[in-house]
């Protein structure tokens, strides 16, 4: 089965572009092109994709505001970005986009990228992420505040949220709490339920709005 594509961006070169590339895969089929986010969501509602590959900054209705309002439909959103936006990178983060690409990407990675985006998995690395989070954290003050349905969450489940904040794989956080992988991976998978999260990367998001992690403190691995 094909993974189902949307490519949206205002820069019409660029979205032809990337719209050549990935269809010419065969396991690949971009059913939609947009301008904006606005044509973005539309395409979403009317042609169901797998994947949104999604600019972050277009006139309009940006990708931020496009991703917020996807929450909840299954499409996974890949978003297109340039360096020195990790404060643009964080909102999307924080709406549900599940990885982040330059838009000089090659060839091969944009491919290899929109595969695990569509397989379910976050396109950054957990520590990467923590990273990214904890520097717009610290520029913008005080956390956002409390998540919905942080209360509904056990006392380990709110441990693991806290661990996937500080950037650890499922293998560390199972030895930080003395469980099995499979215990982590079932907690993981709750906590995303009951918060609404889209992936792990998200679940980044929270544990530092919820004040869970603080930025600056040290992990637990010390790094």
């Amino acid at each position: 089965m094909s993974i189902r594509i949307v490519v949206a961006d205002d820069q019409e070169l660029v979205r032809g572009a990337f719209a050549m590339i990935l269809d010419a895969e065969p396991d690949m089929e971009v059913v939609a092109e947009a301008s904006d986010g606005a044509e973005a969501i539309a395409a979403v509602d009317e042609h169901a994709p797998d994947v949104l590959v999604l600019d972050i900054r277009m006139p309009g209705m940006d990708g931020i505001e496009a991703t917020r309002r996807l929450h909840g439909k299954p499409v996974r959103v890949l978003m297109l970005t340039t360096f020195g936006q990790d404060g643009y990178v964080y909102d999307a983060l924080r709406a549900g986009a599940s990885g982040f690409l330059l838009k000089d990407v090659r060839r091969a990675e944009l491919i290899q990228a929109v595969r695990v985006v569509a397989a379910g998995e976050s396109l950054l690395a957990p520590a990467i992420t923590t990273r990214l989070i904890e520097t717009a954290v610290r520029g913008r003050g005080a956390p956002a505040g409390v998540w919905a349905g942080l209360d509904r969450l056990t006392p380990r489940e709110r441990e693991t949220l806290q661990l996937l904040g500080r950037g650890l794989a499922n293998t560390e956080i199972a030895a930080t709490m003395v469980v099995s992988e499979h215990t982590v991976k079932t907690h993981v998978s709750s906590v995303l339920a009951k918060l609404g999260l889209r992936d792990r990367a998200q679940a980044v998001v929270a544990a530092y709005e919820s004040g869970l992690v603080v930025a600056g403190r040290p992990s637990p691995s010390g790094e």
